[in-house]
């Protein structure tokens, strides 16, 4: 464990942000100076009125003056701590020191403020001291969001995610809200029947707004069976005004729950856009990380929803994968380009605390973890050999390489509800256990409502659900 000691509270997220990026093999834990106990810190960073110094290992100290006034030290800070990292590392890191998730947000507000693209680039580059590279890909990235959220209704309008918590089996990387289908069957169709009273709440409290995108997530929806998944959308439909709609997802995902039925009920109540995610087609890691279905059934299931009439699905694939180099990643971006879909989102591997992968890492070492520059390019110009273009990005904790998830997109195939859950520049209702409604306000700011990730405890608690949504949105503030 990689011990850091602080005596500023509230910078300690980006200390332990900054530090992991740099140590991503090491546990690292920040603890304030009474709780040091008997082992020393590795790193101590001391914050005083008058300046600001950082030490590594017991050795002397670097200090630094502070310029800003109260309310810029802590971006001051980030930037002489960021390079002290630097320095004692002997490496940079390609976001800079960028810690947050959402680092084309940055963009996208400046230039909604009538920032130029020489205003972006210096911030990016001098203040956060991120690559070229990646203020390159920021910067277009939030030019083509910014066109394609252009028809939106930010102030009247708002989205609907609908979470299916359940899943054929946990893959190894997981973190997400999922439950063994297999364990839950028998309480399927209560969960859909509690869902469907969120639905009729939702609509209520929500009425006269206009509805933009709907996303039905999970978990993998489809491991509901075609009757299932009739009963569900047919009363979405029926409840909600799909006439303003612009973009019907469902994540069907999983090639070992897809059948023809299910893709057709699909068809018929108007989904637009469809995930069939390999992940890799590699056999051997396929099984490793706990995927059922074959690259040859991910390929059948691909090829059924084409035949069945869809013409916008995207594919996920994840590099960093266990045991996985150059020349698997090459393998997979191959049959996938043969494949050609709409939308492919490339993921860099997140080692979440939650995930059966952080025990497979602590009995495997993390050398079988490997991302690189070379594969994420791999991967883009797969995208773009297929005539696709990166439309919106997002970074995670503890990203193999401390890379980002990009999607890309033929044009007019943009998944519209991808960008606005990272920019979080409209409101969107959430439904379902697990899920995490958030209300964006005229000025802004944001205030979220969750319902609670156990289904018996959702079933149980739906009305304690449906309350929490009307306090959020039935008092103005």
């Amino acid at each position: 464990m990689l011990l850091v000691e602080i005596n500023e509270p509230k910078w300690e997220y980006d200390v332990h942000s900054l530090v992991k990026a740099f140590y991503p093999e090491r546990t690292v834990k920040v603890i304030s100076p009474e709780r040091i106990g008997e082992a020393p810190a590795e790193i101590v960073v001391r914050c005083d009125p008058q300046e600001v110094s950082v030490s590594f290992a017991g050795k002397d100290g670097v200090s630094h003056t502070w310029e800003a006034d109260e309310s810029g030290k802590k971006n001051e800070f980030k930037r002489f701590f960021y390079r002290c990292l630097c320095e004692t590392c002997g490496k940079e890191l390609p976001w800079g020191n960028l810690t947050g998730i959402r680092p084309t947000k940055i963009a996208m507000g400046m230039l909604e403020q009538g920032a130029t693209k020489e205003d972006v680039f210096s911030v990016f580059e001098q203040e956060h001291f991120v690559s070229r590279e990646k203020t390159e890909l920021a910067y277009e990235i939030a030019e083509r969001e910014r066109e394609i959220l252009s028809s939106l209704h930010y102030k009247d309008g708002y989205s609907l995610y609908i979470g299916i918590p359940f899943c054929p089996s946990t893959c190894l990387y997981c973190s997400f809200t999922s439950y063994p289908i297999g364990a839950y069957r028998s309480r399927v169709e209560e969960y859909i029947d509690c869902v469907i009273k969120e639905m009729r709440e939702t609509a209520r409290i929500m009425s006269g707004k206009i509805l933009d995108t709907v996303y039905i997530g999970g978990g993998t929806p489809t491991t509901l069976s075609p009757e299932q998944l009739d009963r569900l959308i047919l009363n979405l439909k029926e409840i909600f005004d799909f006439s303003t709609v612009q973009e019907f997802t469902v994540e069907a995902g999983r090639a070992d729950s897809i059948t023809k039925e299910k893709l057709q009920v699909l068809y018929k109540h108007g989904v637009s856009r469809i995930s069939v995610n390999p992940q890799t087609m590699k056999e051997e890691t396929l099984r490793s990380i706990g995927r059922a279905a074959t690259a040859a059934q991910t390929i059948e299931a691909f090829k059924l929803a084409r035949e069945c009439g869809f013409d916008n699905i995207n594919m996920d694939i994840i590099l960093g994968l266990p045991g996985e180099g150059r020349e698997d990643v090459q393998a997979t971006v191959r049959r996938i380009c043969e494949l050609e879909p709409d939308s492919l989102t490339v993921h860099s591997l997140a080692v979440k605390r939650a995930s059966k992968l952080r025990q497979f890492i602590e009995e495997n070492g993390m050398d079988m973890i490997s991302n690189t520059d070379e594969t994420m390019n791999i991967a883009s110009e797969g995208a773009a050999y297929m005539g696709m273009k990166p439309y919106y990005l997002y970074r995670q904790k503890n990203m193999s390489g401390n890379f980002e998830n990009v999607g890309y997109a033929k044009e007019g195939k943009a998944g519209i509800y991808n960008i606005l859950i990272m920019e979080e520049v409209q409101t969107i209702v959430a439904l379902g256990a697990g899920s995490i409604t958030k209300r964006v306000f005229p000025d802004g700011r944001i205030e979220r409502c969750d319902n609670v990730k156990d289904v018996a405890l959702y079933i149980e608690k739906i009305n304690e659900m449906l309350e929490r949504k009307r306090e959020l949105f039935e008092v103005e503030r």
